[in-house]
């Protein structure tokens, strides 16, 4: 014979809800408690019912939380058979000429024999004589198991102290017990009338309407959840960015080169050959294909060399055997400034004042730590035009930062191969407690200029920027993995509100 199905769990509730509606008829207040006849139901079924009749005013009750002592396995042996110690004393007491120390375990176990023997010398119910053990002590009184009969019957201690050692024997644990105490409700029936929720033509026409209960609405009820899309903070920004670029007049460069040479990644740039950035540990080299073509513009590819190699349009040069093997190699490019190189190289075509813009990943052979990754977004940008100054750059990228909502910058004196003054960004991180690096800038060499055919009067800004920490400093997230990489919260990307600037 097949067994019954469970019933399901829309029945259980029914069940349930008729028991406490029908015990609750007889009585004003219904108590139900931990030693209730609903000390088998789950606290979560029992509240749901009760909701469900609270939500019809048929009843109001009230949640009672307390903490209550229950005993551990151990301590309900203890308190049925005795204590360790007691143990001890009894198999002591049995033994006719003591007890051999080597013996007792096998009389009261290892536990009692280890715990209890302790305790009862502590207690001074025993006493040693050579190998042996000797009854000292007359009559004992089990104390602890007194104790723990107590905490079973009552499910506390008055005692605070006694009460903390039994726990700290791990005797005794406390646990949460919830019960609800329950008073009839302005609309308490045993039973539930069902409630209509939608009124139809029908009832209208026939009158039908009069005779039923309709369903109050509730106009605070929030709508279905709605599964959209959500933008990562770093696309917020970097539409952010973009707008303010596009507000002050740049245009936007192609960035689809992830894989760059040697040449228009480094040697351009005037990064020598034997330069640390070049090593394995800062840079993602690749193998298939190893080798690029050589550039169209052979004269400016010749200018590069003699720069490095001697000198060159004021510059003094490197003074070392430049390679083209190396100049050719391909490389994960490791910042957007390549691009910007390869637009300026563009512009001496037909050479005037220019602004352009790019933000795109760059590739760093880095230790990933909480504000370092392998691979990153660089806002690369450059102004060409007559008559710049550094004090210009240092005023724009205040004002850039302004546009971002960065107020606190501070600028240090650096070195890059390229520029010259050079400039380290600093802004302010809220979150970490610290001042991080955003940026680098500098007003380009004469030598970068000029190899690619630029007139010599003519000034170049340029700077690079991270996307992730000014994204870290506006939304306060202290640690760069958790906005991108394998520990990203979705749940942050979809709450997130949309980055707020002061543009004023």
């Amino acid at each position: 014979m097949a067994p019954e199905p469970a019933p399901s769990a829309a029945t259980a509730t029914a069940d349930l809800v008729t028991t406490v509606l029908s015990a609750l008829d007889s009585a004003a207040t219904l108590p139900l408690a931990s030693t209730s006849a609903f000390a088998t139901i789950p606290p979560a079924a029992l509240k749901g019912a009760l909701d469900s009749l609270l939500s019809r005013e048929m009843v109001v009750y009230e949640t009672l939380e307390r903490e209550v002592a229950v005993l551990t396995g151990e301590g309900a042996d203890i308190a049925a058979r005795g204590s360790h110690e007691a143990k001890v004393y009894e198999a002591v007491c049995n033994a006719v000429d003591g007890m051999k120390i080597s013996e007792l375990a096998k009389v009261v176990g290892a536990a009692s024999a280890k715990v209890g023997q302790g305790k009862a010398f502590k207690e001074g119910w025993i006493k040693k004589d050579g190998d042996k053990l000797l009854k000292k002590a007359d009559s004992i009184k089990d104390v602890t198991r007194e104790q723990l009969n107590v905490i079973a019957e009552t499910q506390t201690y008055p005692d605070v102290k006694i009460l903390a050692d039994l726990k700290k024997r791990k005797l005794v644990v406390m646990n949460k017990r919830i019960s609800f105490l329950i008073n009839k409700g302005a609309k308490f029936a045993l039973q539930i009338v069902r409630e209509e929720t939608d009124l139809t033509a029908e009832m209208v026409a026939g009158g039908a309407w009069k005779e039923k209960t309709f369903k109050a609405y509730n106009f605070a009820a929030l709508g279905a959840k709605q599964n959209s899309g959500a933008l990562h903070p770093l696309n917020k920004v970097r539409h952010e960015f973009r707008n303010i670029f596009f507000e002050m007049g740049f245009t936007e460069m192609s960035t689809d080169r992830f894989v760059e040479s040697g040449f228009w990644n480094f040697d351009t740039l005037f990064v020598p050959q034997q330069h640390p950035a070049r090593d394995l540990q800062d840079t993602f080299y690749i193998s298939d294909p190893a080798v690029a073509d050589l550039p169209e513009d052979t004269e400016y590819w010749n200018n590069v060399r003699e720069v490095h190699e001697q000198g060159k349009y004021g510059s003094a040069g490197y003074r070392y055997p430049w390679r083209a093997e190396e100049a050719l190699r391909l490389v994960l490019r490791t910042h957007t400034t390549a691009t910007s190189v390869a637009m300026l190289h563009k512009l001496a075509q037909n050479p005037g004042p220019a602004r352009y813009f790019s933000i795109d990943r760059v590739f760093r052979n880095e230790t990933v730590d909480a504000t370092h990754l392998a691979e990153f977004h660089q806002v690369e940008g450059v102004i060409a035009d007559y008559g710049l100054t550094l004090g210009g750059l240092i005023g724009f990228m205040k004002e850039f930062f302004r546009k971002m909502g960065i107020d606190d910058l501070r600028f240090k004196p650096a070195y890059n191969p390229y520029t010259e003054p050079s400039m380290e960004i600093f802004g302010e991180h809220k979150g970490l407690g610290k001042w991080v690096e955003i940026g680098n800038s500098g007003m380009f060499r004469p030598e970068m200029l000029e190899s690619m055919g630029l007139p010599k009067d003519l000034r170049v800004y340029g700077w690079g920027l991270s996307l992730e920490r000014p994204t870290m400093i506006r939304y306060k997230v202290s640690n760069i993995r958790e906005l991108l990489g394998h520990k990203v919260d979705l749940g942050f990307i979809e709450n997130n509100a949309a980055v707020r600037l002061d543009k004023s």
